[in-house]
């Protein structure tokens, strides 16, 4: 009579989940124990987080409309809908102040042709980057 050896795969078969799942739960385990001391460690505690999660903004404003618009040219916007979002200037004012921009020579205009039809791009010259850091 040969000895029946079967309950060895079985053995194996049933390891392989459970030496995924134990971690798992021993992990699930640690980390209710580590939330409440955690809280209460962290209370008092200043938070750099706070900072590193915002957007970095520049902290001088530009003084005219102008060079307003000059900047979000130069951060990369470069159609009129952007800019007019990002300044909150209306229409008219914005294509005016485009139009003295371009005048200038600090604002270089390229038209597009897409699929759905002409596009225009917006770009800021070395003039207008030189004028906007200077």
């Amino acid at each position: 009579m040969d000895p029946d050896f079967s309950w060895i795969y079985l053995l194996i078969f049933l390891m392989i989940p459970l030496a995924r799942i134990i971690p798992r739960l021993l992990a699930k385990r640690k980390m209710k124990n580590n939330t409440t001391q955690t809280i209460q460690e962290r209370q008092f505690q200043p938070s750099f987080d706070e900072y590193s999660e915002k957007p970095q903004r520049e902290f001088s404003k530009p003084q005219t409309k102008n060079m307003l618009v000059l900047g979000e040219l130069n951060k990369g916007s470069k159609t009129f809908k952007n800019i007019q979002k990002n300044t909150g200037l209306n229409n008219k004012d914005l294509e005016t102040i485009l139009e003295d921009l371009e005048k200038n020579g600090m604002l270089k205009v390229h038209q597009k042709q897409g699929l759905f039809g002409s596009k225009i791009e917006l770009y800021p010259t070395d003039k207008g980057f030189k004028e906007y850091y200077s």
